[in-house]
């Protein structure tokens, strides 16, 4: 795990702290920053890796989810060794892209990816990545998106407060800066070629990993589920993600995106039947994988059809499993698709679950009513 910067000791009496004060002409108490990597103070330091920042909360790691909207709902991003769980929508429009996003954001910083699927082919995912925002371009993005909108005089200068607040200082003109933490998409267009080249990532393609005549003994994980776990433990041990290599290699952030985790296509029937034999295989994973990400520093997230699984008890369970839990609901075929409410909005996002980090429980997200819409070229979240 990521250290966390920790108040100093104090050392001496109280009496020659104050003195010691006195003379440097200074009080005894001082703001202390964060040290950077290279100098030679003794003491817990924070990591320095592109593309992370540590919690104003608890000094724990954080990455972007390649959402800022999304960062700012979980407490400002999602924290290192930690699981998102995104319930993809019914019909799986908007829960692909959300997983793009979470992918795009860890080349745009140069994170190393890992891409598993049992659909699609992990090349072809990394060929559909949105392109970055140039940072002059961002802007005005977010002024067409809301003057072009037919809204009340009254609200436009509501949203467009609303959305300035998430919205990064323009600080320069020309290619999105990768200091930066968290970026804006154009889901338009392309992730250019030559990123995706440059970029470190791994695939698992499942019908490419095991075979037809591959058995298991009852009671144990899939062979899909088995196979991931022990691609994902090489790629974390094998590139020092788990600190083994600190000195032979900079370190830096694993981006774990895993697509349709517990569909029939990872050869699990919990979608399939109210109890299946294979109804523990799933929780067991989720338990294996959490325990390799809590002692690495990577970060996952995982799309699943949640109103497909038939038992309810196995989706509490996935639930306690998870660190974090976002539900996508879409409008599609429902009645709100047709609610004056809703008609500028494509979904409901629900923050189910947010971490309560090195405790035993997690909280529930004080925001309820949330609405989404993917307007000409950004994804946006708004309370409606």
């Amino acid at each position: 795990m990521a250290a966390v910067a920790t108040c100093d000791s104090v050392a001496g009496s109280t009496g020659s702290a104050v003195a010691t004060a006195s003379k440097r002409n200074v009080t005894s108490f001082q703001k202390r920053g964060p040290r950077a990597s290279g100098t030679n103070d003794s003491g817990p330091r924070l990591v320095s890796i592109a593309g992370t920042r540590p919690s104003v909360r608890n000094g724990q790691l954080l990455v972007s989810t390649g959402l800022p909207a999304l960062d700012q709902l979980l407490g400002g991003g999602l924290a290192v060794g930690t699981v998102l769980l995104i319930e993809e929508d019914k019909y799986n429009i908007y829960s692909p892209l959300l997983f793009k996003y979470f992918l795009a954001e860890g080349i745009v910083n140069g994170h190393t990816l890992l891409v598993a699927s049992a659909k699609e082919d992990p090349a072809n995912i990394l060929q559909e990545l949105p392109a970055p925002l140039l940072d002059d371009k961002c802007k005005k993005e977010f002024d067409e998106d809301v003057y072009n909108h037919k809204t009340p005089e009254s609200n436009i200068k509501m949203k467009i407060a609303w959305r300035y607040q998430l919205l990064p200082k323009m600080e320069q003109i020309g290619p999105v800066s990768s200091s930066r933490f968290g970026h804006y998409y154009d889901a338009s267009k392309r992730m250019p070629q030559e990123l995706i080249e440059a970029s470190n990532w791994h695939g698992f393609f499942l019908p490419e990993k095991i075979s037809s005549t591959l058995k298991v003994e009852p009671c144990s994980l899939t062979p899909g589920y088995t196979k991931l776990l022990q691609f994902i433990q090489n790629i974390i041990y094998e590139e020092g993600f788990d600190g083994s290599n600190p000195q032979k290699k900079q370190r830096n952030i694993l981006r774990i995106g895993i697509q349709n985790l517990g569909s029939p296509l990872w050869g699990d029937d919990i979608c399939c039947a109210e109890n299946g034999g294979n109804s523990h295989s799933l929780t067991k994973f989720l338990y294996v994988l959490r325990g390799l990400l809590r002692t690495s520093l990577s970060a996952c997230i995982i799309t699943m059809p949640t109103h497909l699984i038939q038992n309810k008890a196995i989706i509490a369970r996935v639930t306690n499993l998870s660190d974090i839990v976002v539900g996508l609901e879409s409008f599609i075929g429902s009645e709100r698709e047709t609610n004056p409410l809703y008609k500028d909005y494509h979904g409901l996002i629900h923050i189910r679950q947010i971490p309560r980090l090195n405790n035993l429980i997690c909280d529930e997200s004080d925001v309820k009513d949330l609405a989404f819409k993917l307007k000409r070229k950004l994804f946006t979240i708004e309370v409606p």
